[in-house]
């Protein structure tokens, strides 16, 4: 699914973006705030999905090769984080749906979980 896509299906604001990063393909989510977590189990280009808004979330996402985060429940990063993920070039975005209406949302309308997804 087309990055534009989720963004529409979320209602989500974007709080950074990549150039040209909108027309990429997300092929699956994961909602996770255990960093570790997402460390052990995510796939390579998976959306994120977190109510976590430290630079942590970036470092984590840039570890694990994941080029987009959303933050949940509406929070925002500080600017500092913000700052960050432009550097490490990834795509931040915020809505105000939780983790779970969101997750639902977009499984819904075609998107998979990390685990569901084979290459």
């Amino acid at each position: 699914m087309k990055l534009s896509r989720i963004i529409q299906i979320l209602d989500a604001k974007i709080l950074c973006n990549v150039q040209g990063r909108l027309d990429s393909d997300i092929p699956m989510i994961c909602g996770s705030d255990l960093m570790s977590d997402v460390l052990a189990f995510i796939k390579s280009g998976a959306l994120l999905l977190t109510g976590l808004t430290t630079i942590q979330v970036v470092y984590t996402a840039e570890n694990a090769g994941v080029n987009v985060v959303c933050f949940v429940r509406g929070k925002k990063p500080s600017k500092e984080t913000v700052d960050l993920a432009n550097e490490k070039k990834i795509t931040l975005l915020t809505t105000n749906m939780s983790m779970f209406e969101s997750c639902g949302k977009l499984y819904n309308n075609g998107l998979i979980g990390g685990s569901d997804y084979e290459n």
